[in-house]
């Protein structure tokens, strides 16, 4: 992981904790190389999970430690997820890591389980929102005093102003777990009205992370993520995908993408697809 704040408290004994993979400005190349290489001496692969946001120079340094060490067992995934959401992203796939999952698999789940990620968040003001389409009118509202919005960034974006009359933001379908990060902005809207509209079955509390009033434009917020919590549920999905191997590296996936390697899953000619079943680029997100 890219951020310490982005490591959420396990939720049992056996989950286990994320490395830490520092910015330049925090730790020399040579270093980062040599912690690299004793994760991979201890664990075998690493899956070096981070945020589409992170600065350009942190991204680089990832990808020339992989460079470097020349190594085809180090994974880089990075995900278009608010820091809330990639928070309990982190934390699922460190729960999965514990099971008879293949690291390809635990990999490619990423961007499986970002499609079961309610994270959004209660704001004073989308003005300098870019990260969700947001109407000019939402801008103008935004001038109001004491306006809120209740925006959804993901696994599609929605934006409302808060209000009596507001229409819920729409929620998941199953069974989640809430988890709340109160910034500076005082509001119980997203416990006493999202959270009943959304029927969670329970709600944790966290700390903001550092990098949300720069994703958000706003630091008066209340970021949340709905999220499956459950290892039994999380294990079952993932297993319900059929699996490919990557005809580049070999490596166990689920998707059309290796997360190892980057190559996009090749479809043999003579598959038969099931009736109704079309087709599409390797290059599109696949569903959930």
């Amino acid at each position: 992981m890219t951020s310490a704040d982005l490591v959420l408290p396990p939720t049992d004994q056996q989950t286990p904790t994320a490395a830490l993979l520092q910015a330049p400005e925090a730790q020399a190349l040579d270093l980062a190389i040599g912690d690299m290489h004793l994760l991979l001496e201890q664990h075998g692969y690493v899956i070096a999970l981070y945020p589409a946001g992170i600065r350009p120079a942190h991204e680089r340094r990832l990808h020339s430690i992989r460079s470097v060490l020349e190594s085809d067992r180090i994974a880089l995934v990075k995900v278009d997820l608010p820091p809330l959401g990639v928070a309990v992203l982190v934390r699922q796939l460190r729960q999965l890591s514990i099971c008879d999952f293949s690291p390809g698999v635990v990999a490619s789940a990423a961007r499986l389980l970002s499609h079961y990620i309610y994270a959004g968040a209660l704001l004073n003001s989308v003005a300098r929102l870019d990260r969700v389409p947001v109407s000019l009118k939402s801008h103008a509202k935004s001038w109001v005093p004491g306006s809120q919005f209740a925006v959804l960034a993901g696994p599609r974006p929605q934006l409302v102003k808060v209000g009596p009359t507001a229409e819920p933001l729409a929620g998941p379908d199953f069974g989640t777990h809430l988890l709340v990060a109160k910034g500076n902005l005082q509001s119980a809207w997203v416990s006493e009205t999202l959270a009943p509209a959304w029927k969670v079955q329970a709600i944790h509390d966290t700390a903001v992370p550092a990098d949300s009033p720069r994703w958000w434009g706003t630091g008066k917020l209340v970021e949340f993520a709905a999220h499956l919590p459950d290892l039994s549920v999380l294990y079952q999905l993932v297993s319900s995908v059929r699996r490919e191997k990557c005809h580049w590296c070999a490596m166990e996936l689920i998707g059309d993408r290796c997360a190892f390697c980057s190559a996009p899953l090749a479809v043999s000619e003579n598959r038969a697809l099931p009736a109704g079943v079309q087709h599409h680029g390797a290059d599109e997100s696949p569903g959930p």
